[in-house]
C-alpha cells in the first residue's frame, strides 16, 4: 500500500514538474513560402496537450533598415514576444516578410523602395506605393503566414488569431477581413504614423472593419503618434455592433517613438488585457 501511495506522489509531482515547465527559450527557424519566396519565421510551441490556439505576429515597416524594427533589432524584439503568447499556451509565428530581418534576402527593404519613390517622384507617390505594396506584397506574406500556421503539425486549425505593429497593425486587419476564419485579431499602434496624413490609408482601414466578421481589438500608448486610428476604428465597429475592443493605455517613455514601441516595451500593461481578449475567442 505504502509503496502505491509513493508511486501516486512521484506522478502527481512529475506532472506538476511539466505543467509548470517553461516556454521554450528558443525558438524554431522555420521556412514560410510566399509565392516564389522561401520567408524565415521564429516559431515557438507551447509545452502540453496539443491542438493548441496559434498567434500569427504582423510586425511593422521597419526602421532605417531591415534589420531592426525601431531602436531594437527586430529578431531582439520577436524574441521579447514569442515567450509570453507560448507561456499562455500559444503556438507564436513571429514571420519575417520579405525584405526584413531573416527575409532580408528574399525582396528589397520596403523603405528603401519607399525613400527612393519619394525622393523620385514626391510624397504622394510614395504614399501611392505604400498603399500598393499594403494591399499586394506584404498581405501576400501575411497570408501565406496564416496558410502555414494552418497546415502545421499540432496547431487547431479552427483557433488561429492574428496581431500586429503599425503597418503590420493594417495589414492584420486586412487578413481578417479576407479570412473570416481567424478566431481574433489584435491590433498594437494601427497606422498612428500614417492615419493623419493620407485618406486613401483611413479609408481602406475602415472598410477593413466594416467587412469583417473577425473580433478586433485596437491598443495604443497615448503617446503614440496618434490614437486618433484606434478611436475612429472603435467608433465604426461600435455603430456596427461587431466584437470589439479599445484600449488607450498611459504613455510609455518620454517621446512619441517609446509610446508607439510599447508593443515590445511594455508588455506588462497590455498582456493581461491581450490575453483575456484571446483566450475568449480562442478557447474551447
Amino acid at each position: 500500500m505504502r509503496a502505491r501511495v509513493v508511486l501516486v506522489l512521484v506522478s502527481l509531482i512529475a506532472s506538476a514538474a511539466v505543467a509548470q515547465s517553461p516556454p521554450p527559450a528558443s525558438p524554431e527557424t522555420v521556412v514560410v513560402p510566399s509565392g516564389n519566396l522561401r520567408l524565415k519565421g521564429f516559431l515557438w510551441r507551447p509545452v502540453g496537450s496539443t491542438p493548441s490556439p496559434a498567434v500569427l505576429f504582423v510586425h511593422g515597416s521597419g526602421s532605417t533598415d531591415g534589420a531592426h524594427t525601431g531602436e531594437l533589432a527586430i529578431t531582439d524584439a520577436a524574441a521579447r514576444l514569442g515567450p509570453v503568447f507560448v507561456k499562455h499556451g500559444y503556438t507564436f509565428l513571429y514571420l519575417f516578410r520579405r525584405g526584413q530581418g531573416l527575409s532580408a534576402d528574399q525582396g528589397p527593404f520596403m523603405q528603401d523602395v519607399l525613400h527612393r519613390e519619394q525622393a523620385e517622384k514626391g510624397d504622394e507617390a510614395r504614399k501611392r506605393l505604400q498603399m500598393i505594396l499594403l494591399t499586394t506584397d506584404h498581405l501576400d506574406d501575411v497570408m501565406a503566414g496564416l496558410w502555414f500556421l494552418k497546415h502545421l503539425a499540432g496547431v487547431d486549425v479552427h483557433r488561429i488569431a492574428i496581431a500586429g505593429h503599425s503597418f503590420g497593425g493594417q495589414l492584420t486587419l486586412l487578413a481578417a477581413e479576407r479570412d473570416n476564419s481567424l478566431r481574433a485579431a489584435v491590433t498594437f499602434g494601427v497606422s498612428a504614423a500614417s492615419w493623419e496624413g493620407s485618406s486613401a490609408i483611413r479609408d481602406r482601414m475602415l472598410t477593413a472593419v466594416r467587412t469583417t466578421t473577425v473580433p478586433i481589438m485596437l491598443l495604443h500608448a497615448a503617446n503614440d503618434y496618434s490614437t486618433a486610428p484606434g478611436k475612429a476604428l472603435d467608433a465604426e465597429l461600435a455603430l456596427l455592433n461587431k466584437p470589439h475592443g479599445l484600449k488607450i493605455y498611459p504613455p510609455f517613455g518620454k517621446t512619441p517613438d517609446d509610446g508607439h514601441m510599447f508593443v515590445y516595451t511594455d508588455i506588462a500593461e497590455w498582456e493581461a488585457d491581450v490575453f483575456a481578449f484571446l483566450d475568449k475567442y480562442c478557447r474551447p
